[in-house]
């Protein structure tokens, strides 16, 4: 590692946040996150990959935001690199997610998980980068859900599914299995994966220790993030940073939201 790089390094904390490297002419090349921001730029400075290098070759200074969490860490990061659009950052600068899970019902009664293009008029379940991501993250619901591929459009037939002869599907293709049944484990997937369409504010270590982070989502709908020292009498919501309601966001919620 270059000694400048070294210098660079040193004099930064071992703490959650957000960095940005510039070249000498105070051009912004790259975002990045970290829970640990030393530990991450010390990385980046000492990879041999393409990227990393050309990173060193032109890295001049680091400038750094601290969060206090990962998940304020990912939004800042996100919402940053949409902003500036720094070189390095060419694959993250705009995440166009082509298909989406959406519910639907079957003349039966089941719900249906159907992967469609996306259609800005509905929300969607989850969002993919292409229909390969999309059928294999619905090929995993579906198996670890007990749920139908012919019901989830993953097998096409006009008689039950694969997996009913090998006795892994329940019979909802055949109308063995009672609807009720099998909705009730669609229901336990959509309420563990869907975004929150209530109002929720979520409270995070701050900064310092005299702090808390804080995510609002609104009626469905993502808002921003903020800090709010802890003896603060004033409304948390005060103190909320406006910030873009997008797929990337609340892909970054909904992985967080899922493993509370």
């Amino acid at each position: 590692m270059r000694e400048d790089l070294k210098k660079m390094v040193s004099d930064l904390p071992t703490v959650p946040g957000v960095y940005y490297i510039y070249t000498h002419e105070e051009r912004l090349i790259y975002i990045g996150k970290s829970n640990n921001i030393k530990k991450r730029l010390s990385q980046h400075f000492t990879c041999t990959d393409r990227k990393s290098v050309k990173i060193q070759n032109f890295a001049s200074k680091v400038r750094y935001e601290p969060t206090g969490s990962e998940l304020i860490a990912l939004l800042m990061e996100s919402e940053e690199i949409k902003h500036h659009k720094p070189i390095y950052n060419r694959a993250q600068r705009h995440s166009i997610f082509y298909y989406g899970l959406y519910p639907e019902i079957t003349q039966e009664g089941y719900i249906s998980l159907q992967l469609k293009k996306i259609d800005n008029r509905s929300q969607e379940i989850n969002s993919y980068l292409s229909l390969k991501q999309g059928k294999e993250d619905l090929f995993r619901i579906t198996e670890t859900y007990k749920l139908c591929q012919k019901i989830n459009g993953l097998y096409k037939s006009k008689a039950q599914c694969f997996q009913y002869t090998l006795h892994e599907c329940l019979g909802a293709c055949v109308n063995e299995e009672p609807v009720d049944d099998y909705n009730k484990r669609v229901h336990q997937y959509l309420e563990k994966n869907s975004f929150p369409q209530e109002t929720v504010l979520l409270k995070l270590p701050g900064r310092t220790k005299d702090e808390k982070g804080l995510v609002l989502i609104e009626n469905g709908i993502y808002k921003g993030f903020g800090f709010c020292p802890k003896r603060s009498r004033k409304d948390p919501l005060t103190f909320i940073m406006p910030k873009s309601d997008n797929k990337d966001a609340r892909r970054i919620l909904r992985s967080y939201l899922k493993k509370q």
